[in-house]
């Protein structure tokens, strides 16, 4: 039975909701929605009244793809309700700060994504998952990566037909370098003697820099080279980067800014040293990372690279044995990049150590709040946010945070 709603708000996931709750996906608030019941979810969605941020969306794949859920709302709409989703994490936790106006990278300028790809009876095909299906959309014409990357869809269909089967389907990560394409593929063939031999014969015909399967490198025609700063990092297959170049400068000028003249730093959770090493020009940095190929990466790259301080690496789990208070007390300021669980018991840590300045950055609003909420108790001031779209498109939040540490009185490391 077909049932008339008025949508009341966003989910975390960008579907509207309305009373009850009821999920409506690609509604926005305020709008008059018709639609059949499915457990809590609407389906066969009209839209009765729109809403005045409601806009054509610019992707002609938007109504099959799964890859974007927010295409049919205004940049502007989308700006503030990525803001808000902060500013109520935050008030959940009785956390209160300034924001800075959010930055938003462009259109067409992801530089990696992890596509989908399946052997058909005619060859294969490579997108994204249909939206909640495991239906493959082709892309073509896609307005989220970068022109460059669309590369990848035709050699991930090549490497579906050569190492793919018809019941399972590959996951193929690309990632744009300075040499051309870093693939990283799993969830194909087990590797043996002959696929081994036609996969890396496929990394010459389709120019990639490096092939990667199931974590075995199968071959490189020339580094896959990451720059950070004034060096220049091979990451290990598969390795975090950011999403793209201009999200990338956006937090990396917040952690400059936080950091002022800070002269001894801690990175924790440092991956490849995407802050280590440009924050190296002027500070001398201690990186500190879960994943021994990271940390060797980066040790490498700073040792190539010329004028910068001295960087340290230390391969260290941060969840299991995160660095003590007394650790910290050696450093002028920390870099916190944690993934999406937060950092909370190395946060209970900084709480109780003296380090003056913090420069958190985060990709998840809700465990970020429960961190500034050790960390203010605790003494230190949450003096601004910086909110970074670098998911456009998206329900994804990212942001940087400045922290001072109220309770000495004073910062070293710069106002």
């Amino acid at each position: 039975m077909r049932q008339t709603v008025t949508i009341e708000r966003l989910g975390h996931q960008g579907d509207g909701v309305a009373a009850g709750p009821l999920f409506a996906p690609r509604c926005l608030p305020g709008e008059v929605v018709s639609g059949i019941a499915d457990g809590d979810r609407l389906r066969d969605i009209r839209v009765e009244a729109p809403s005045g941020d409601r806009v054509a969306a610019p992707c002609r794949h938007y109504k099959s793809c799964g890859g974007c859920q927010l295409q049919h709302a205004s940049d502007g709409f989308v700006a503030g309700w990525k803001v808000d989703v902060v500013r109520a994490a935050l008030a959940a936790q009785g956390v209160e700060t300034a924001f800075r106006p959010i930055l938003t990278s462009p259109p067409r300028s992801r530089r990696r994504a992890t596509l989908s790809a399946r052997r058909t009876k005619k060859g294969a095909l490579a997108g994204f998952h249909g939206r909640a299906s495991d239906v493959i959309v082709e892309i073509p014409d896609c307005h989220l990566l970068d022109p460059a990357l669309m590369a990848a869809l035709p050699a991930a269909e090549a490497l579906a037909v050569l190492g793919g089967s018809r019941k399972g389907e590959l996951s193929v990560a690309a990632t744009l370098s300075a040499a051309g394409l870093d693939v990283a593929v799993s969830g194909g063939k087990p590797l043996h003697g002959p696929l081994e031999l036609s996969l890396a014969q496929a990394c010459e015909r389709l120019g990639l820099a490096r092939l990667a399967w199931d974590g075995e490198v199968i071959a490189m025609r020339a580094p896959p080279v990451q720059r950070f700063g004034r060096a220049e990092v091979v990451p290990p297959p598969g390795a975090f980067l950011q999403a793209t170049a201009h999200g990338e400068a956006a937090l990396l000028a917040a952690v400059r800014e936080i950091l002022g003249e800070a002269g001894r730093v801690a990175d924790l959770f440092a991956g490849c040293g995407t802050f280590s090493l440009p924050l190296a020009e002027r500070a001398e940095v201690h990186a500190v990372e879960g994943a021994a190929e990271m940390t060797d990466a980066l040790d490498k790259g700073w040792r190539g690279a010329e004028g910068l301080k001295r960087v340290t690496t230390e391969f260290r789990d941060l969840f299991r044995r995160p660095l003590l208070a007394d650790e910290l007390a050696r450093f002028d300021a920390v870099v916190l990049d944690p993934p999406r669980a937060g950092a909370e018991a190395q946060v209970t840590e900084l709480a109780r150590s003296r380090v003056p300045v913090i420069a958190y950055v985060s990709c998840n609003p809700v465990s970020f709040a429960r961190d500034a909420r050790t960390l203010t108790g605790a003494g230190y001031a949450l003096d601004w946010v910086q909110v970074v779209d670098q998911f456009r498109w998206s329900p994804h939040v990212e942001l940087a945070a400045r922290f001072t540490a109220t309770h000495m009185g004073g910062s070293r490391a710069g106002a």
